[in-house]
């Protein structure tokens, strides 16, 4: 008889370990933008290059991730998980002693590239062990809450540390964070066997795919700070879109793609990647209007402004583990993700009415938990479904998928809905500034006005994910016993499913 394939008896223990790693993923990229101002009078670091600190992160990153979903695919997720740990912990080492403005930059990019390698092996670690449905709805409720929370929670940790510690704390944090998670990892991290993918690495696809990245994110970066004419920031854009379509021909046509098109060509998986992008446009866009109108319009300080954003973690949190988790194997993913992405939307409009003298109490804390609960209500399901029935050897680039798209989508949120906001602000003064008895309160007034405006997008951004969510995804359902096909309105993936559905643990 076969030998019949038992769930590793430490998966849960290793879930521990995969989302710490994965929540210091994400407190770095908002713990380091509080910290800031101080870094940069410490480093010398000039106005004009004091955005890559959070930019060198970004392209590195954004730029590598797919690289390091097929790395982690190739190599196996457990050694690129601890080697993206200690190289994580070894950048963030160096960024907190950096000495000048070359020493930061060269950290962060550092951290971003050891970033890629981390993100799309965490999430393919759950992919491959934790398979049978109710169990997986736990496991992803648990990560969603984190992968949703976890930028809020960056916003009280940095301001704590740059406000009673030293800037330098919020690179230093990261080192007993990853030397916990690698040692833990290292001792109960057992992938299943035979789930490597051991072709040879697909070198055009890896040139094209990051060139073309980088490319794409470094336009919507520079977009935000020189606008959407400048000649630099149009030709980014049009060499990405050339890099794209490249690394798409190149990707057809070779034997052993760094992408494999079928990863993206399942309409459930497609439609999870867009909405989840557009969700992220929204969400980014809030988090960097809410800190401004707390801390510059109602004069929070950086510890506060953090406080402030609790009740979306709060929401997050039950969204993902009492609302998703609970109901993902009992509902169509669509019926969680486009009510989620809507619930969202309708947090947003309540913050559309955000004036110099708003309540926080009576619009901010609902809009919050509005927000919170209907992220990770829909959260949850899209970060399952995303390598739902994917084949085992390709659970890693899959994976890196679901980060590309929320890292594009937080570089587009960024640049985009600050431009709007900028524009709908210089537009108000112009409109008021003659027969205005105060500037300061006019200056408030405007700032306020656009937020608002910007907002107002972000809602709409949210209905489209939703409208997304609910015309794509088509799969029946996530559950199931182990071994059963997964359920696709297609056929799409579905017979890939039995490959990831029994694993038999390596020893």
């Amino acid at each position: 008889m076969p030998e019949t394939a038992l769930p590793d008896p430490k998966r849960w223990r290793a879930l521990v370990f995969i989302a710490l790693a994965q929540l210091m993923v994400v407190l770095d990229a908002t713990i380091v933008n509080i910290a800031l101002p101080s870094a940069q009078a410490d480093l010398g670091i000039s106005e004009g290059n004091k955005q890559w600190v959070i930019t060198a992160y970004a392209l590195a990153f954004g730029g590598l991730l797919l690289f390091g979903g097929r790395i982690a695919d190739l190599w196996g997720r457990k050694r690129t998980f601890v080697t993206g740990l200690i190289g994580f912990a070894g950048a963030s080492a160096l960024g907190g002693a950096a000495t000048g403005e070359a020493m930061m930059l060269g950290a962060r990019a550092l951290q971003g590239a050891f970033g890629a390698l981390l993100a799309p092996a965490a999430l393919s670690l759950l992919a491959v062990m934790f398979t049978e449905g109710k169990e997986r709805a736990k496991a992803f409720g648990i990560y969603g809450a984190i992968a949703g929370g976890g930028g809020a929670v960056g916003l009280i940790l940095g301001g704590f540390l740059t406000e009673y510690l030293n800037w330098r704390w919020t690179f230093f944090v990261n080192i007993p964070f990853a030397v916990i998670a690698a040692v833990g990892a290292y001792l109960v991290i057992r992938e299943p066997a035979g789930a490597r993918n051991r072709s040879p690495l697909d070198i055009p696809g890896v040139v094209l795919s990051t060139l073309g990245l980088v490319a794409l994110v470094y336009g919507f970066t520079r977009a935000e700070s020189e606008g959407w004419s400048d000649g630099v920031t149009v030709f980014m854009f049009i060499a990405s879109a050339v890099l794209l379509a490249a690394f798409i021909a190149v990707e057809a046509r070779v034997k052993a793609p760094l992408l494999p098109l079928r990863v993206l060509a399942e309409r459930n998986r497609g439609g999870v990647y867009l909405s989840l992008g557009l969700a992220v446009i929204a969400m980014f866009g809030l988090f960097l209007f809410l800190t401004y109108y707390l801390q510059i319009v109602k004069g929070y300080s950086p510890v506060k402004t953090g406080f402030a954003f609790l009740p979306m973690i709060a929401g997050m949190i039950v969204g993902s583990t009492q609302i998703g988790a609970r109901l993902m194997t009992r509902v169509p993913p669509r019926l969680l993700m486009g009510p989620g992405f809507l619930t969202a939307a309708v947090g947003m409009l309540l913050l559309t009415q955000l004036s110099i003298d708003t309540s926080y109490a009576g619009v901010i804390l609902p809009g919050q938990l509005l927000l919170g609960l209907g992220m990770g209500t829909a959260f949850m399901p899209a970060m399952s479904l995303a390598t739902h029935g994917v084949e085992a050897r390709d659970s890693g680039v899959a994976s890196a998928m679901v980060n590309t798209s929320q890292q594009v989508g937080g570089a587009i949120g960024t640049a985009l809905l600050n431009t709007i906001a900028a524009s709908a602000t210089t537009a108000y003064v112009a409109d008021r500034a003659a027969g205005a008895s105060n500037p300061r309160l006019l200056e408030a007034q405007a700032l306020v006005h656009g937020y608002t405006s910007a907002i107002w997008w972000a809602v709409g951004i949210l209905v489209i994910a939703a409208g997304i969510a609910v015309a794509m995804v088509n799969t029946r359902g996530q559950g199931g016993a182990p071994g059963a096909p997964a359920a696709s309105g297609d056929g799409g993936a579905s017979g890939a499913a039995d490959e990831v559905k029994v694993p038999v643990i390596a020893h």
